[in-house]
Order: C-alpha cells, then structure tokens, then sequence
C-alpha cells in the first residue's frame, strides 16, 4: 500500500520534483501518473483559451482516476488520486438527481463528463462539498464522508492503492482524501470555479468543441 501524497506543483505541466526543485518527502516521488495526452489536451485549450474566466480549475481525467487542480493563472497546483462513478459512461440518467442513492442502479452510477461552473456548499446531512452539478447531485468531497454502501475507511483504502482499477466505487461523485479537499479545494473554491471532467466514451475535443489545428486554419 502507498501514501497518497498531495503534490504541490510549480508549472503548468507536472514535472519530476528534482526539475521543479521542490523539497519533496520520498512518497511524493511516486504521487502516481503525470497528465495522460487527453488532459494535456484540455489542460493546454483552457490555459490558452482562458475558458476558466479567470477562475480556480480542475481536470478530471477519469480514465486514470487523477484530478489535476490548477490555480486561476494556469499554474498546476497538485495532483491526486479520486474515486469515481462505478458505471462506466458519461452522461447522467435523466431525473437522477432526485432519487435516494438506494434507488440508483448499478448501471446509472456514472460520473458525468463536461465543463461544469462549480460552487462549494452542503449536502442534505450538513456535510461541506463542492457541488460540480447540483441538478444531477454530482459533487467532489472527502472520500471519508458517510455514503450508503462501502465504508468509509474501505473509500480511503481504494485511494491508497497503486491501481486504478478499484477507483471505481462511488454512485458518480468525485471522492478524494480528507487533507487534500481541506487544505486545497475548500480555499481554492471558495469565490467558486469550473471543473472539467474528461469523457471516456467520446473524444475531449467533441467533449469542449475545442478547436482542431484544421479547424483553426478554416477560420
């Protein structure tokens, strides 16, 4: 089992901690993947761009189970692990931010994929989140809150693993540990921001309609 390491970061593309000169512990070194192309993709279009108006960000690539937090200027903040919808897809069941977590299927467990305007908030028990799309009920919080079905520590334990294939566990929240959500979502969002979750049934660029170097060129 490894440490899931926060990674503070000084560039807008991660780099091995000895280039960033960073005073990193030894479990920092093996926080987990850099950005996949895809999230490079999204990460280089709202820098260049500045889709996120001058706002806090986040990329979730949900492929690989890593969130990406970048401050408003485009500068790579930290890198984590996070738990996600255990259906694979990337849309949301029509209506299904009104049903009793008890009454989602299996199969309609999906973390939905696109450009959100998140805002932090609370839940119905009075537990602080960042509501990513409220009418879907979809939100990022500490994976070591109280949820129906697997416990919390057994939440925890799925972050703590080398892989990513037990990341999958949750009803389509975005679930990420305690230390991380207090000490950088909670400050980062609190004047709000946009959260970008990358599909995995369909292509970023159709995702974000971000524009392709052939496109460009017929403008």
């Amino acid at each position: 089992m490894r440490i899931v390491t926060t990674v503070l970061l000084a560039a807008t593309v991660p780099a091995p901690a000895s280039a960033l000169g960073l005073s990193l512990p030894a479990a920092a070194a093996d926080a987990g993947p850099p950005l996949s192309a895809e999230a490079r993709q999204v990460a280089d279009w709202v820098a260049g761009s500045q889709d996120n108006r001058g706002l806090p960000y986040i990329i979730v690539d949900k492929a690989n189970a890593r969130l990406f937090l970048y401050a408003a200027d485009g500068a790579l903040r930290a890198a984590v692990p996070t738990l996600l919808g255990a259906a694979f897809g990337d849309d949301s069941v029509p209506g299904i931010g009104s049903r009793k977590l008890a009454a989602i299927r299996p199969a309609e467990r999906t973390t939905p994929a696109g450009r959100f305007a998140a805002t932090l908030g609370h839940d119905s028990s009075g537990e602080d989140l960042l509501w990513v799309d409220y009418d879907t009920a979809i939100a990022l919080h500490r994976a070591s809150d109280r949820k129906p079905g697997l416990s919390s520590q057994s939440r925890v334990d799925r972050l703590e693993t080398p892989t990513k294939a037990d990341n999958r566990a949750s009803h389509g929240c975005i679930g990420v540990a305690t230390a991380f959500y207090d000490d950088f979502v909670r400050p980062a969002f609190g004047a709000g921001g946009i959260v970008y979750v990358l599909p995995e049934t369909r292509s970023v660029t159709a995702e974000f309609n971000i524009p392709t170097p052939a496109s460009a060129a017929g403008d």
